[in-house]
C-alpha cells in the first residue's frame, strides 16, 4: 500500500468515526423516549392492561379466515322451543331421550353425546332411559365435575361419562376447552368433548397418550393437544388447572337435526351413520356460551353459541386435526412474543428517524401496520397466534411521537446550525473586509507618517467597507442558494462549473487590495473539471469560502511571497484544493479563527484540512481534502443524513 493510499484510508476512518459519533447523538434523541415506550407496553401487557384488546384481535382475526367446508363427521341434534312446545314439557322427559337415542342407534352412529344433565330422573319414562344407556355402549354421558357438582347418570360406568364444565375468560368468553382435570375426590376425569373425540379415535385405531413434547399434554397419533399456561398468548395470570387448549373454531356450521326432524323423518341416514352424534338443547336462554370467535352459530345473536354447538367445535378440533392435519392454536414462548413486541418499537424508532415528513410517516405507520396484521393473519391460519395489539400500538406511538421529536430536533439543530452560521459568516466577512484594511492603515501608522487627507481617504474607505457588510450579507442570505459573494463586490454563480466557479474566486480575491498580493510574480493556477453531480450548491459554497479565506492569508501574512500556486485536482477518489506560496512560513503554533474555520469547513464538506510549512519555511501549503461524492463513505453520509 502506498503512503498516500494510506492517509486517505486514515482520512476515510476519521470520517467515518466522526460521522458514527455524529450520528449516536441524534439517534439518542429518539433512543431513550423510544425504549422508554417500549418498556411501558411490555409493562402494560405483562400486568394484563392489554388482555382485552389483544382477545378481541385473535376473535376477529378467526373469524376473517376463510370459510371451511361442514365437518360431516360431526352432526348435532338440537332439542329447540318447538321441539319443547311440541313435547308440552321441560325439562324433556326421559322418555323422549331415550326414544331419541333408540332411534339413532338404528342408523349406527359411531358414538352419541348427551349433552344434556341427568342427574336425577325426569318422569315420564325413567326406566326406559336407564335400559336405553345401559344397552348403548357408544354413549357417552355428561356432568358437572367442578363445583357445585352434578352427577352424572348412576347406570353408566365412568368411562362413559364426560365432564360439561367450561373455563371462561374474565370477559365471560370461551376461547378454551377443559380437556381434563382433577376433582376435590382426587379422580382425574375427560371432558365429554375429549371422550366423544376419543372413542371416534378408536375406530381408526389411534388411542389417547401423553405428550411426546409435554408429558402433561394430550396427544392421539403424532397430534399434540398444546397446553395452556398462566401467560399463554395473551393470558396474563389465566388459570390454567387441568389441561386446557386453545379451541381453534372452525369457520363453518355444523349439520344440525331437531327432534321432530328425526321424529318425521327429516334427514338421510348416512348424515348418522358412523358419525359423531351430540344431542343437546338449542333453546333461547338455555345454556348459551360468549363465543365472539365463532363466526357460525344458530344462536341470532353471532357473538354468542349454544353449548352444545361448543361441544361440536371441540370434537372437530379433535378429530381433523389428527385425521386432516388442521392447524392446532399455539402460540410462541414469552421470551420470543417480547423479542418481537421489542423488534417493532425499534423498527418505529428508526424509521421515526428516516422519515421527514409527516404524511410520509403516517403512510409508513399505516403500510406497517397493515403489513403486522396480515403476518399475524397469516400465521393465525396456520395456527399461531402471535401478538398484534402490543406492536401495533408500541408502533404507532414510537412512530408518531419520535417523528414529531426529531422533527422537532431537526428544526432546532437547523436554527442554532443557521445562528453559526450566520456568526461565522459574518465575521469572515469582517475579517477579509474592514479588519484587513484597517490592519494595514494601522501597519502604514507605525511604519511610516501618513497624511492628513491620506489617513482620511483610508479612513473614508474603512467606514465604506463597514457600511457595505450589511448589504453584502443581506444579499448573501437572499440568493444564498445561488450565489457567491466576493467582499469587493463580485458576484459568482454557484451554478457554474465547480473548476470556472473556483478561478473566479481566485482572480477576483488576488484584485483585492492586500499588502502581499502586490508582490506575487509568478501565478500557477490549475483548476480541473470535476464531474456535474460531483457538487451540490452547498458544497460549492464551501469551496469558496476556503479558497478565498486562503487567499486572503497569503495577502496578509506571507511576507517575501514572489510565487503563489492554486490547484483543484482529483487524485485517485479524491479532491483536493491547495494554495500553495512561497513567502515565509507558519510564524506560530497557535491556532486561530481562521483555522477553526478551515476545520468547520472540512468537516462539513466530509474531508480533512491540512496547513503546514515548506522546508526551511519557504512557503507555506494551506490544503482540502474530501473524498469523490460516488465514494462509498460519502454515500454513506448521505444515507445517514437523509
Amino acid at each position: 500500500m502506498s503512503f498516500d493510499a494510506g492517509i486517505y484510508l486514515i482520512n476515510m476512518l476519521n470520517n467515518l468515526t466522526r460521522i458514527l459519533r455524529e450520528e449516536f447523538v441524534i439517534w439518542r434523541v429518539g433512543l431513550i423516549p423510544g425504549l422508554t415506550v417500549i418498556a411501558l407496553i411490555i409493562i402494560a401487557r405483562m400486568t394484563g392492561t392489554l388482555q382485552f384488546l389483544e382477545w378481541m384481535a385473535f376473535d376477529k382475526l378467526l373469524r376473517l379466515r376463510p370459510q371451511e367446508p361442514i365437518d360431516e363427521r360431526v352432526i348435532i341434534v338440537g332439542i329447540n322451543e318447538a321441539d319443547i312446545r311440541a313435547i308440552k314439557q321441560y325439562p324433556i322427559p326421559d322418555k323422549e331421550l331415550a326414544d331419541l337415542i333408540n332411534k339413532l342407534q338404528i342408523y349406527q352412529p359411531r358414538v352419541i353425546g348427551i349433552d344434556i344433565f341427568r342427574d336425577y330422573p325426569v318422569q315420564p319414562g325413567d326406566d326406559e332411559l336407564v335400559n336405553t344407556f345401559k344397552r348403548s355402549k357408544n354413549l357417552v354421558a355428561t356432568e358437572k365435575a367442578l363445583p357445585p357438582e352434578i352427577a352424572s347418570p348412576s347406570s353408566l360406568p365412568p368411562q362413559q361419562i364426560g365432564f360439561a364444565d367450561s373455563v371462561l375468560d374474565v370477559d365471560g368468553s370461551l376461547r378454551r376447552t377443559l380437556l381434563g382435570t382433577n376433582t376435590l375426590k382426587g379422580e382425574f376425569k375427560l371432558s365429554l368433548g375429549l371422550r366423544l373425540a376419543k372413542r371416534y379415535l378408536i375406530k381408526e385405531n389411534i388411542t389417547l397418550t401423553n405428550g411426546t413434547y409435554d408429558r402433561y399434554a394430550m396427544r392421539f397419533a403424532n397430534t399434540e393437544l398444546p397446553r395452556i399456561f398462566p401467560n399463554t398468548g395473551a393470558y396474563v395470570g389465566a388459570d390454567a388447572g387441568g389441561v386446557q387448549t386453545l379451541i381453534n373454531y372452525r369457520n363453518s356450521r355444523f349439520r344440525v337435526l331437531s327432534l321432530q326432524d328425526i321424529k318425521q323423518d327429516k334427514f338421510s341416514p348416512r348424515w348418522i351413520r358412523d358419525r359423531v352424534v351430540i344431542i343437546g338443547i338449542m333453546s333461547p336462554g338455555v345454556d348459551i356460551k360468549n363465543s365472539p370467535a365463532m363466526r357460525f352459530s344458530e344462536v341470532v345473536d353471532s357473538q354468542q353459541a349454544y353449548g352444545v354447538e361448543t361441544q361440536a367445535h371441540i370434537v372437530s378440533q379433535i378429530l381433523s386435526s389428527v385425521l386432516d392435519n388442521r392447524p392446532l392454536i399455539k402460540t410462541w414462548q414469552e421470551v420470543w412474543e417480547y423479542l418481537w413486541i421489542i423488534s417493532w418499537g425499534l423498527l418505529a424508532i428508526a424509521f421515526a428517524k428516516l422519515t421527514q415528513s409527516p404524511l410520509i410517516n403516517f403512510l409508513i405507520i399505516g403500510i406497517a401496520g397493515t403489513i403486522l396484521i396480515l403476518i399475524s393473519y397469516s400465521l393465525l391460519l396456520v395456527g399461531w397466534w402471535i401478538p398484534v395489539v402490543p406492536n401495533l400500538l408500541v408502533f404507532t406511538l414510537n412512530g408518531l411521537g419520535l417523528a414529531a421529536l426529531y422533527q422537532y430536533e431537526r428544526a432546532l439543530k437547523s436554527k442554532i446550525e443557521e445562528r453559526q452560521f450566520i456568526i461565522q459568516h459574518s465575521y469572515t466577512t469582517i475579517h477579509n473586509g474592514p479588519l484587513q484594511t484597517l490592519g494595514r492603515l494601522l501597519q502604514h501608522l507605525k511604519e511610516e507618517e501618513m497624511s492628513q487627507n491620506l489617513l482620511l481617504e483610508k479612513m473614508e474607505k474603512l467606514n465604506q467597507e463597514i457600511r457595505g457588510v450589511y448589504d453584502y450579507l443581506e444579499r448573501e442570505s437572499v440568493s444564498q442558494n445561488k450565489k457567491f459573494y466576493i467582499v469587493n463586490g463580485q458576484v459568482i454563480n454557484l451554478h457554474d462549473p465547480i473548476h470556472s466557479v473556483l478561478y473566479q474566486v481566485y482572480t477576483y480575491t488576488l484584485e483585492r487590495d492586500l499588502l502581499h498580493f502586490q508582490t506575487i510574480k509568478i501565478k500557477l493556477p490549475q483548476f480541473q473539471p470535476a464531474d456535474k453531480q460531483s457538487f451540490s450548491i452547498s458544497q460549492k459554497r464551501l469551496l469558496c469560502q476556503f479558497l478565498e479565506e486562503s487567499l486572503c492569508n497569503v495577502g496578509k501574512h506571507a511576507q517575501g511571497v514572489t510565487r503563489l500556486k492554486v490547484n483543484f485536482i482529483k487524485e485517485q477518489q479524491t479532491y483536493i484544493l491547495s494554495v500553495i506560496d512561497n513567502g515565509a512560513g507558519i510564524q506560530s503554533d497557535r491556532e486561530g479563527r481562521g483555522t477553526e474555520q478551515f476545520k468547520n469547513i472540512a468537516r462539513q464538506l466530509g474531508g480533512k484540512f491540512q496547513r503546514f510549512s515548506l522546508p526551511d519555511n519557504r512557503g507555506t501549503v494551506c490544503q482540502l481534502s474530501l473524498p469523490e461524492s460516488k465514494d462509498w463513505l460519502a454515500i454513506g453520509k448521505w444515507l445517514m443524513t437523509m
